[in-house]
């Protein structure tokens, strides 16, 4: 009875939970909804308060939440080094507005004190044509 149901099944939820952790650790910043966001704000400052406290236990139950082994690195190695000295609150809510389609009230979860470079990490380009084209030569070639 304690936690928000969110309209989803307790599988669907903690996956839910899960992907949103592992985006937010991975680019410090995501848009989300208003109640998504409320639900995930507790959730991520206890994931970065056990990775300050640096012990076996706790790297393994960072793990097991995560089900990612880079997120649960850059917690221990980045943030917990980042956020040693507050004690708490690592996650402010910033409200967006209202969605267009439905009028769903939006906001941006962010970690305190972000690295601005962090959202830009892993965004795929699209391909120029001169790289589509150079690599259409090298499969000429190879095949000749």
């Amino acid at each position: 009875m304690a936690n928000k149901k969110l309209n989803r099944t307790s599988e669907h939820r903690k996956a839910l939970l899960k992907n949103m952790l592992n985006s937010l650790i991975k680019y410090e910043q995501i848009k989300t909804t208003l109640p998504k966001a409320k639900f995930l704000k507790p959730q991520a400052d206890k994931i970065i308060t056990l990775g300050k406290k640096d012990s076996l236990h706790n790297t393994k139950i960072l793990i097991s939440q995560l089900q990612d082994i880079k997120s649960a690195n850059k917690v221990k190695k980045t943030l917990s080094k980042r956020y040693e000295k507050r004690a708490g609150g690592y996650t402010r809510i910033i409200k967006a507005g209202f969605r267009y389609g439905d009028n769903a009230p939006m906001a941006i979860i962010e970690f305190v004190d972000r690295d601005v470079q962090a959202k830009r990490v892993e965004k795929k380009k699209k391909d120029s044509a001169k790289e589509v084209e150079k690599k259409e030569e090298d499969k000429k070639a190879a095949t000749a």
